[in-house]
């Protein structure tokens, strides 16, 4: 059977649902972000134990009910603080101008999925510029698929255009950065063939939350090359 959608290169007419795809996949990752929190150690202590000191200092339940509701909308807002702060930076920087950031040189790209006249995924390449790197590396960044047509292969149809667009172009390796939190993500990646090379955080509050940005690397001089 036919796919249902088709990859295509990105044109100037596709920036505003490519924003708007871009924006509400960032934006599904508080609700997994906010339930990791609530896991922490340090937040069931507070969680705990604020409200107890307060019962016991005031005798007041309603203090407490409002000590704890005013503690979920704080690690509520911490949640969307990471993600929305991403966004604004891409939306300023890479995404503000795709056509000259990603379309200007022959060695970068972006791409995007279309299924009946819409926008439903998007992935963009641009080489890493390191003096120091010994190896020419090509950068995935910004994979996204609509949330109704996940499972359908597009994400997967994706990152092997990179894979297959690097290969083209000479590259020796495919790296990525992803948020521990973007569980099918990760899922999709490890799949593929892309190996972990380690960890960083992107602010001081991922940092506390022990939520760190997992880098990743796909060798075509490795065995995996034959899974292209």
């Amino acid at each position: 059977m036919a796919p249902y959608y088709h990859i295509r290169k990105y044109q100037d007419s596709d920036h505003k649902s490519v924003v708007d795809l871009f924006s509400r996949g960032m934006k599904e990752h508080i609700p997994a972000t906010f339930t990791y929190m609530l896991m922490l150690p340090r937040t069931l202590l507070l969680l705990l134990g604020i409200p107890l000191a307060v019962l016991l200092a005031s005798g007041s339940w309603l203090l407490v009910l409002l000590s704890s509701l005013t503690l979920f909308v704080s690690l509520w807002l911490l949640a969307k603080y990471t993600w929305e702060k991403y966004i604004v930076k891409c939306l300023h920087t890479d995404l503000a101008d795709i056509t000259t950031t990603y379309l200007s040189s022959h060695d970068s790209g972006f791409w995007v999925a279309e299924s009946r006249g819409q926008t439903v995924g998007m992935v963009a390449a641009v080489p890493v510029v390191d003096p120091l790197l010994q190896k020419k590396q090509l950068r995935l960044r910004h994979l996204s698929v609509s949330l109704e047509h996940r499972r359908g292969g597009i994400g997967k149809t994706m990152v092997r255009t990179v894979l297959q667009f690097a290969q083209v172009q000479g590259f020796s390796e495919v790296v990525l950065t992803t948020s521990m939190l973007q569980y099918s993500a990760l899922a999709l990646y490890h799949s593929m063939g892309f190996q972990k090379t380690g960890e960083s955080f992107y602010t001081i509050i991922s940092r506390l939350r022990k939520s760190p940005m997992i880098h990743l690397k796909y060798c075509f001089s490795s065995a995996q090359e034959g899974g292209l």
